[in-house]
């Protein structure tokens, strides 16, 4: 699990020239572990096209996706990536750029079609693209770049999708500045075979046998799409994003990579590169990736989110008592922040499988059934961070880091609701 340690380095880096790894064998190397029963035609077929390097077609289309074009063109690709209508999926485009560039001020603005992609009508469709985070491109390498937009009317209001803004907003506050929240992200996902929509290595339409073995777990009975992990890990290394690890989970075919910790609003761009980053190795592994907090009903595990915070004052000697205050005024607006911590939660907060009830506030030290968890270390030392165990793993970076450091910083209660909740709680503050 992530801890808060030390802050990392601004999104907006000073962009080195490493060579790509986005070469033939690591894509290649992709094979997926599927047990004999559930291994369909389709899946097959991947497994045979991923090993036939030799296939004389496929080195030519490879050969011209690692082309350095260093040596003939100061010329770069800019793939410009945004968040789509439905609040979770990613879009992009590439666009040619006269020569490298190290910040996002260096970067035109750009548009969209927003109909095409639930934003916008037709009859005033074009939505405007702002650049925000460079990272390094992993699939081109070179000088080639990803950027992080957010998304705006030709007015220059932020369009209903766009949280990155009033995340930026909160951000920037005086008071939210001055004690440098710190954010610790645990993105659980699920990788699915295709056109099935079961897990991997899953018999399809059957289990594998109970959880226990797989959390962490090594060997071709245990660990399905360690290839993936590895090489999303590998991309957002190269990419320059704050990943800090990465892990099998409980359910079988669900895993789990950390970033950060990360300061303010970069928590979310580097989150929400990371998950692109996913996304784009996935499809060229020929394996689906799903956010669904609750993919498998029954006896398995969802997959969450959870988000380590902690502020300057939190990190200090006598930051336990801040970290009660931050808890109590959490409970006060738990019901507000659910409704925002991703859809289909109440499918993965049921009291089971390591969550707490989505109707009840809680928390408690090494607990991992409450909302909130506080670590031992913390405890013992007096001075560290919490936990918020509650969002799920589809939801938005953006909303769920500027919300903890609202409600916690800038939002205060009456002083009888304060009250009660310290009773009910059993929290001196």
């Amino acid at each position: 699990m992530t801890q808060i340690l030390a802050a990392s380095p601004t999104c907006q880096m000073r962009l080195t020239k490493p060579s790509s790894i986005a070469s033939s064998k690591l894509w290649n190397s992709v094979v997926l572990k599927q047990k004999k029963q559930s291994s369909s035609s389709k899946v097959r077929s991947f497994k045979v096209m991923a090993l036939q390097s030799d296939n004389s077609t496929i080195n030519r289309v490879e050969s011209l996706l690692n082309l350095d074009t260093k040596p003939f063109t100061d010329r770069i690709i800019a793939e410009y990536i945004w968040i789509g209508g439905s609040g979770i999926d990613l879009r992009s485009k590439s666009r040619t750029l006269e020569k490298p560039v190290e910040d996002p001020s260096e970067l035109p603005k750009w548009n969209y079609d927003g109909s095409s992609t639930g934003q916008a009508p037709g009859e005033d469709s074009e939505v405007i693209l702002y650049p925000q985070a460079i990272f390094r491109d992993p699939f081109r390498g070179g000088n080639n770049i990803l950027v992080i937009c957010d998304t705006y009317t030709p007015a220059g209001e932020p369009i209903p999708t766009n949280k990155r803004a009033r995340a930026a907003e909160i951000f920037s506050n005086k008071k939210v500045h001055e004690e440098i929240p710190w954010f610790g992200i645990e993105q659980e996902y699920t990788l699915l075979q295709p056109n099935v929509n079961w897990p991997l290595g899953w018999p399809v339409g059957a289990y594998p046998g109970p959880q226990g073995p797989y959390y962490c777990g090594v060997g071709a009975e245990k660990s399905w799409g360690r290839d993936i992990s590895d090489a999303h890990y590998k991309a957002c290394l190269y990419a320059g994003i704050n990943i800090s690890g990465t892990n099998g989970e409980v359910m079988p075919g669900q895993w789990e990579f950390q970033v950060g910790p990360s300061v303010g609003i970069e928590a979310g761009d580097h989150v929400w590169c990371a998950r692109y980053l996913l996304e784009r190795i996935t499809e060229q592994a020929g394996v689906v990736l799903t956010l669904d907090p609750k993919p498998i009903e029954g006896d398995w595990n969802g997959a969450g989110c959870h988000t380590n915070y902690s502020t300057k004052s939190m990190r200090e000697d006598g930051g336990f008592e801040v970290i009660k205050k931050a808890i109590l005024n959490l409970s006060l607006r738990h019901m507000e922040h659910i409704s925002a911590y991703g859809e289909g939660n109440e499918r993965r907060l049921t009291g089971k499988h390591e969550t707490a009830s989505i109707d009840q506030f809680s928390w408690g030290v090494a607990n991992r059934g409450c909302s909130i968890r506080v670590g031992r270390d913390t405890e013992k030392k007096g001075k560290g961070y919490l936990e918020d165990r509650r969002p799920a793993s589809n939801m938005d970076p953006y909303i769920v880091t500027s919300l903890l450091a609202e409600t916690t910083l800038l939002w205060e209660p009456t002083l009888e609701a304060e009250a009660l909740a310290a009773q009910k709680l059993s929290l001196k503050v």
